[in-house]
């Protein structure tokens, strides 16, 4: 099996050591059945038994399969519980370097530009992506770190380990459970989140995507990675696109939510709409008060702010218990601070 890989390292004339010991947790099974492939579709794992395999290893890169879920679901079936699955990627970043190195100072920003819309705009709407699929068969697509983690929890896998190697991340995942029967998440602008509403109602809050796709499924693994930077918000956040940082600076993001209040799932002032795994990191104090009372658009943060996650909640906890006792006034006073803040003082969430 070492040897296998180590004629297509030689073959491809790459640095094969680093890529050797990222392997080598698998290739050195001696009983163990971890088949070594290089295929672009899920119809490449029809051979082998469900839940027969000890590990799988996979060495086409994901931009280049068609049905990248459908191959991930394929690659759950086939191992056992507990068994890993290593493949590779080229993320936006090694793929942005790659075309400025190719070509000439000029050129190179301007295929960067037109490969920006057709291998990532293109690929996002209904339309466009038939065409786009008709024409490259899902060969050579431009994919996010964010999204193809996000992917690989949705079909059921962990995060184990990923690292950089040769240019491409290469990244361990080990099955936990069957794929999610939810549908699968939507790439478009208008992004449609789950959050825990009033007496911890599951609600639908409507949001302008800043986030690459599928980043929602990898919440808990960002938190483990990075923990929670000042002002609460997750550290070194890599699912949040440039552009996302932009709109979520000047609340572009949160326009949608305006429909949130029209319809009644939210206030104009309220604790922040939060998701189940941000919420897991409360206090069950903080949470049990928090549930009383509708989320809100502004939260009390920009009345208060806080600098971390104890701050944010004694924050919390103050307001809710002043709206309790006075909800009107409580919100038009938190609302005028927050309002102080933001104009005056050019207070950021993030």
């Amino acid at each position: 099996m070492v040897r296998i890989i180590a004629d297509i390292i030689k073959a491809k004339g790459i640095e094969g050591g680093a890529l050797l010991a990222f392997l080598a947790p698998l290739t050195g099974q001696r009983n163990g059945a971890v088949p070594i492939i290089k295929e672009k579709s899920a119809s490449g794992l029809q051979n082998y038994e469900n839940g027969s395999l000890d590990g799988l290893i996979n060495l086409q890169r994901v931009n280049d399969i068609m049905g990248i879920n459908a191959f991930f679901k394929a690659g759950n079936a086939k191992l056992k519980e507990g068994a890993s699955m290593i493949a590779c990627m080229e993320n936006l970043e090694q793929r942005r370097d790659r075309l400025f190195k190719k070509f000439p100072w000029g050129v190179n920003l301007l295929y960067y530009m037109l490969d920006f819309v057709y291998k990532r705009i293109f690929p996002k709407f209904r339309l466009t992506k038939r065409i786009y699929f008709a024409l490259t068969q899902g060969r050579n697509r431009a994919l996010s770190k964010s999204e193809i983690l996000g992917r690989l929890v949705y079909c059921g896998f962990e995060i184990e380990e990923v690292q950089e190697i040769n240019k491409l991340m290469y990244f361990k995942a080990v099955k936990r459970r069957a794929p999610l029967e939810e549908p699968e998440p939507s790439s478009g602008i208008l992004l449609r989140v789950k959050r825990i509403g009033h007496r911890g109602k599951s609600i639908t809050v409507y949001k302008f995507r800043t986030m690459h796709p599928y980043a929602q499924y990898i919440q808990d693994y960002v938190f483990a990675q990075n923990d929670l930077a000042e002002g609460g918000k997750f550290r070194d956040d890599f699912r949040i696109t440039k552009w996302g940082r932009w709109m979520r600076r000047f609340w572009i993001d949160e326009i949608p939510m305006i429909w949130n209040i029209l319809r009644g799932d939210l206030k104009l002032v309220g604790v922040r709409p939060l998701s189940e795994h941000y919420l897991s990191l409360y206090s069950s104090e903080i949470k049990a008060i928090r549930v009383q009372g509708k989320p809100g658009l502004i939260p009390p943060f920009y009345a208060d702010m806080p600098k971390n996650l104890d701050e944010i909640q004694a924050s919390e906890h103050r307001y809710m218990q002043a709206y309790i006792e006075s909800p009107y006034t409580t919100d038009l006073q938190y609302c005028l601070r927050a309002f102080q803040n933001i104009v005056l003082k050019k207070a950021r969430s993030n």
